[in-house]
């Protein structure tokens, strides 16, 4: 078994230090923990309840946003068929005709 030495110098500064560290606190102070330490006031839950509201809200309108979502955002692959006729029969445009409207994508109904 070993032993420590301590210095003569250091005896009086670490047993002082020691007492002074290992006392316990009896003037009232508690550490902070008085009467009420622990305990939760009534602002305090109220505005618990909020946050789980607003939470309770915001999950509701994302999952509106990601129905709203297309299953993918690959663009589609060009068909087979238009390209194989228009390389068979190349066609001049016709100065009469009149131009294509492009279709639209449907919209969600907004809520």
């Amino acid at each position: 078994m070993s032993t420590v030495v301590v210095p003569a110098f250091a005896v009086i500064p670490v047993t002082v230090s020691s007492q002074f560290l290992a006392q316990q606190p009896g003037n009232g102070d508690n550490g902070g923990q008085g009467e009420d330490f622990g305990k939760s006031s009534p602002v305090g839950f109220l505005i618990l309840i909020l946050f789980l509201i607003a939470v309770a809200l915001l999950v509701r309108s994302m999952t509106k946003h990601l129905k709203r979502l297309p299953e993918s955002f690959d663009e589609p692959a060009p068909s087979e068929a238009p390209a194989s006729e228009a390389a068979e029969a190349p066609e001049a445009p016709k100065a009469d005709t009149e131009p294509v409207a492009k279709t639209e994508k449907p919209t969600a109904k907004s809520d």
